[in-house]
């Protein structure tokens, strides 16, 4: 069997994962504790699969290496996570952003720059101990729409209808962030009342 294409760190890759898990936990609590609110809905984690990670590096060009997969690639780690609110999503960017032992490497910001087909999320990619982490954070409207998104797209060999079929994802995109927007009022406004 050959070497795994993380060589000997997949120990310490685990061990960086469930530090970020503990450390959102932490940052979800204190928010919440501030508007009384639950912040995220869901959070889960994976470590890139070794077949995932090999397909990843050959469709990049790059060698099926230890090298490419820890430190070319930054994705060996990943961090989803789901919040209720858009303004949640922004709190817990900023908890991250705060913890001292973690360094932002590049963000982006497809919420308020939405990608073509209606993607929206919040990516950051993170260094913590050495090891890069991808962390997507979204709504649970954004999350729904990229898991359809995905099955559809990615599952289906879409050729007559295509650009029909992704006009109209792009407008239940669209409909879902509207969605979330009149969430985030609605609960600004209850927000507002608990405060008088």
């Amino acid at each position: 069997m050959a070497e795994s294409i993380y060589g000997k760190h997949e120990d310490e890759m685990h061990e960086v994962m469930e530090y970020l898990m503990e450390r959102i936990r932490d940052g979800s609590k204190i928010i919440g504790e501030k508007t009384g609110i639950e912040v995220i809905e869901h959070l889960k984690c994976r470590i890139k699969s070794e077949e995932s990670m090999r397909e990843k590096c050959r469709r990049m060009g790059l060698p099926e290496s230890e090298e490419s997969a820890l430190h070319v690639l930054h994705d060996a780690i990943g961090l989803r996570v789901v919040c209720s609110f858009l303004d949640d999503v922004y709190a817990i960017r900023d908890f991250i952003a705060s913890c001292e032992e973690i360094d932002i490497v590049n963000e982006k910001d497809y919420i308020r720059n939405v990608k073509p087909s209606g993607y929206r999320s919040y990516h950051m990619i993170i260094m913590v101990r050495g090891y890069y982490a991808e962390i997507q954070i979204r709504t649970i409207s954004m999350d729904t729409w990229a898991a359809l998104e995905h099955h559809i797209r990615y599952k289906k060999n879409i050729k007559g209808n295509a650009s029909l079929i992704f006009e109209e994802l792009k407008e239940c995109a669209d409909e879902l962030a509207s969605t979330d927007v009149r969430m985030q009022i609605i609960k600004n406004m209850i927000m507002e009342e608990e405060n008088i």
